[in-house]
Parts: C-alpha cells; structure tokens; sequence
C-alpha cells in the first residue's frame, strides 16, 4: 500500500499556509465578490477591532468598531449622495451584535432627527425627537413609540405634557392651547380627552379671532347708491 511520507518540514510549511492565510491583525482592504469592502482589523477571519465597511449596493459606509463579525461599540453609519458624491451621517453612536443600542444620534433627513437611548435597533428610554414639520417630542420611548412620560411642543406653540401609550396620549397629561389661551387637564384615552377640566390659560395673550366682516364685500359697489321711485316707495 502506498503511502505518502509527511516530514516534519512539511508540516510546519502547511501549518504556514494557514496561518498565513487566515486574515487575523491588521490587513489592507479586503475585497468581496459582491463588490463590498473592508479595511481595518481581523481577528480568526471575523472582522474585529477597528475597520471601515463599504457596502456596493446600498452606497453604505461604517466606520467603527467591529466585535466577531459585527458592528459592536462606538461608531458612524452614513450614506452616499449620489449628487454630492459625499457621505451624509445616518446614525452616530453605539452598537451591539449589529444592530444599533445604547445612545445615539439618528438622522431621518435634514430636519428630522432622533437622539436617545436605542435597543436592537429601536427607540427606547429617554430621547429627543425632531420632526421635519417643526414638532419636538422630549420623554420616554419603547419599541420605537412614544411611551411613559414626556412632552410634545407643536410647531403652532400648543403642547402637551403627560403620559404616553403606544404613540398616543393615554393617562393623565395636560394640553396647553397656546393659540386659545385655555388648557386641558385631565385624562386621556389613545389620543383622545376623555374627562377633565378646561380653563383659561394666559388669555389675554392668546391671539385674537378673526373678524368675521373681514370676509364681507359688496357685490356692485357702483349702484351701491342709486335708487328709484316704484309707487311712491323708494327702491
């Protein structure tokens, strides 16, 4: 029976090979057949450490820390302007096992943008919120919700301060109608009051109703004063 000699020279020159060829350190960039990329630190073929990704397809970019394969710490997803042909920051802060947790800052587009507490990817514990249409919301969240207590000031200046369920206004909170001069204060039911008190609230500040004469005109201004004599009554 054949057999082939293995001798202690080529074993070390095999154990080499692999050692050689598993990317373990600090490397160059590593190139994929998908067109994706990476540069920075390798541990046990698994990036870890400190590296920057580039993905083809979605134009991403995260520059940041890596933990066995997967954004873990502090780090910077952003995404590419094809117009600019520059990189726009979507999301600043800390990760674990891939997904966004902890603290950060998330970027929606240039008016709307989220800073706070994050678990697996959503909005959770106490955060800041600023909507594109000028509304800030200041309070608790959980599952990516408005929940617990907080604030909401409208771009109008109305706000309401109390508790939130599931996105809505439930349990007790007060509304502050700036625009009328009055606030409600009471308890609420997803989104809705459903009993308590409404008072005035800085009313001689509040703005004045429109006049309702503003909307009135005359429909022949030219003839306004012309008459005529129909059987002894002027017409």
């Amino acid at each position: 029976m054949q057999y082939i000699k293995t001798t202690k020279q080529s074993v070390q020159l095999t154990t080499l090979l692999e050692q050689t060829s598993q990317k373990c350190g600090k490397r160059c960039t590593v190139f994929t057949p998908n067109g994706n990329n990476y540069t920075g630190d390798w541990l046990n073929n698994q990036k870890h450490g400190i590296g920057v990704q580039i993905w083809k397809d979605s134009g991403s970019m995260y520059n940041g820390e890596w933990k066995h394969g997967k954004r873990h710490g502090f780090g910077t997803l952003s995404v590419l302007l094809p117009e600019a042909k520059k990189y726009a920051t979507k999301y600043f802060g800390e990760w674990k096992n891939g997904k966004k947790h902890g603290y950060g800052a998330c970027y929606y587009n240039d008016a709307e943008v989220y800073q706070g507490g994050w678990v697996e990817d959503q909005r959770c514990g106490w955060g800041i919120m600023h909507y594109d249409s000028g509304d800030i919301y200041e309070g608790e969240w959980m599952d990516d919700k408005t929940h617990g207590q907080g604030s909401f000031r409208y771009a109008n200046t109305n706000w309401y301060e109390g508790t939130w369920r599931d996105g809505k206004k439930h349990g007790n909170g007060k509304f502050f109608y700036c625009d009328k001069g009055q606030i409600y204060e009471g308890l609420w039911e997803h989104g809705e009051a459903k009993c308590g008190t409404l008072s005035d609230f800085k009313r001689d500040e509040a703005k004045a109703p429109p006049d309702p004469t503003n909307d009135c005109f005359i429909l022949d201004p030219p003839n306004i004063l012309t008459y005529r004599l129909v059987n002894g009554v002027i017409l």
